[in-house]
């Protein structure tokens, strides 16, 4: 299978990933809030982000991993490879033994950070079934997905995590319907996720002559700590909104904060499953020297995923706080609906996904060290900005300080992009972002014509199909006038693999 294809089933896969995440992560929130409260489902939220923070440990090392498998594997280095995943599988069952040692940490101080009515031992059990699967993931599974997604047969992995997702959805909805403890339900979670390191265990076994006692002659993963940095504001930039709300804020907060985030961050994970095997795909061709094929395909790919995501983000952005009104109908024990954050929010989420094949090229280049400087930076400014406004403005003002991270890292990009690895003029993404901000402005001002009042789910999908046809005609449209020979170069590529198959 040629690297086309691969690209084209891994994105194909992980789009239906995310699209059944989304779908899932609508239901069991829902159900958590029906049945045991906002305070139970913030609390959830909360504990999940806070486990999430001992991926700074692994100081960005994974994505180095992958960058340094591309090599071997185009090689077909059986030994190399075996090198490589070896030094990364004793590095993460370090980060397994270093998650123990957290979560006693967590099991001391938590409950006392976090402001709830629930007493210690409710917290300290629904903390440590949580942490279940986090820990597996670290000790079995990462090395083998690097290995997968470097070779570019991620979709294998997407697969197992497929019926893990839709079996657990299944399973817990009928548990919690059932009336039983959340902790039970959780725990039942836990297991059902124990499915996903066994699956991968087994392909790699099958399908990689791995030598696991090869002897490792000094470290076989060039600039393993030169990802630390981008690590750290990855993980800042996924996790300070929740652990600032809840050592700031309130539980309640937490779980408005997550309704909004499950719709925005559902958007930006489709982008990024459907982008998920370019990082393989450019690292392939960085590997090989294939500078002129490398900046067309990118060039390409940039004016359509600006396209994309203009067209979703700018729909997400209509439809949010109608949509989050009708999801939690019935919901009196917390307010839901704060216009203001969702579209800050919004906005935010649009930013970082533009980014995705700046970021995207940068990694498959290994150009860790050299941009690292920029991910203290962005860091600094969520945490120091979100601190700052979130005692006046809360969710609102957590929104803001991940916007402001977000934008001022997305520019860096663009601008060490044009001046290292593609050498292509910054003007070209201005033009990019003027072309998105006149779609937006028409989009807000012939959407504003639609006159539907949302009371129903069967009222708020109806307006969702108005939104889409009216912003989708004008991306169309706009990018027809502005973009006129790449969108007929595309139509044209898309009628003869279509004539092809027919």
């Amino acid at each position: 299978m040629n690297r086309n294809k691969k690209l084209l089933l891994n994105s194909a896969t992980s789009v239906i990933y995310q699209v059944l995440t989304v779908i899932c992560g609508f239901i069991l929130p829902r159900l958590y809030l029906s049945y045991y409260g906002s305070e139970v489902n913030g609390l959830i939220t909360s504990i999940a982000q806070f486990l999430g923070f001992i991926s700074l440990a692994e100081l960005g090392v994974g994505a180095v991993v992958q960058s340094a498998l591309y090599k071997p594997l185009a090689d077909k280095n059986n030994d190399e490879i075996s090198r490589i995943v070896l030094s990364a599988k004793r590095f993460y069952r370090k980060i397994a033994i270093f998650l123990v040692v957290y979560v006693i940490a967590l099991v001391i101080i938590y409950p006392k950070i976090s402001s709830s009515s629930f007493d210690y031992w409710f917290i300290v059990s629904l903390l440590l079934i949580i942490s279940i699967s986090t820990f597996m993931q670290y000790f079995i599974s990462m090395p083998y997905r690097l290995l997968l997604n470097a070779d570019q047969v991620g979709y294998v992995f997407v697969a197992i995590q497929i019926i893990t997702l839709v079996f657990n959805t299944a399973i817990s909805s009928v548990l919690i319907i059932l009336g039983l403890d959340v902790r039970i339900v959780r725990f039942v979670a836990a297991i059902v996720f124990l499915m996903q390191p066994a699956g991968l265990s087994l392909y790699v076994n099958r399908h990689y002559n791995l030598n696991m006692k090869i002897k490792l002659d000094g470290e076989p993963i060039k600039q393993k700590w030169n990802g630390f940095t981008q690590h750290v504001a990855a993980v800042v930039l996924d996790k300070t909104d929740v652990a600032v709300l809840t050592l700031f804020s309130t539980l309640k907060n937490v779980s408005i904060y997550h309704v909004y985030y499950m719709v925005v961050y559902g958007i930006y994970s489709l982008i990024q499953a459907a982008t998920s095997g370019l990082q393989s795909f450019w690292g392939n061709m960085y590997a090989k020297e294939e500078k002129k094929e490398l900046i067309a395909s990118f060039d390409y790919f940039e004016w359509l995923l600006h396209a994309v995501i203009t067209f979703l983000f700018t729909c997400t952005g209509l439809l949010i706080v109608p949509f989050v009104k009708l999801y939690t109908a019935g919901i009196s024990d917390a307010n839901y609906i704060i216009p203001s954050f969702g579209v800050m929010l919004t906005l935010s989420y649009s930013i970082i996904s533009i980014r995705i094949p700046y970021f995207a090229i940068v990694k498959a280049a290994g150009h860790y060290k050299q941009t690292q400087f920029s991910a203290l930076i962005e860091a600094v400014l969520n945490i120091i900005i979100s601190i700052s406004l979130v005692f006046k403005y809360e969710l609102l003002g957590v929104a803001i300080g991940t916007f402001i991270a977000m934008l001022y890292r997305t520019t860096y990009f663009v601008w060490y992009l044009s001046k290292n690895i593609i050498n292509r003029p910054v003007n070209r993404f201005i033009q990019r972002i003027l072309i998105d901000i006149l779609t937006l402005s028409l989009s807000i001002l012939f959407s504003s014509l639609i006159k539907i009042q949302v009371n129903s789910v069967g009222s708020w999908i109806f307006l969702a199909l108005m939104t889409l046809v009216v912003v989708g005609a004008i991306v169309v449209i706009i990018n027809f006038i502005f973009n006129r020979k790449v969108v007929l170069a595309s139509y044209r590529i898309l009628k003869k693999r279509f004539n092809k198959n027919s």
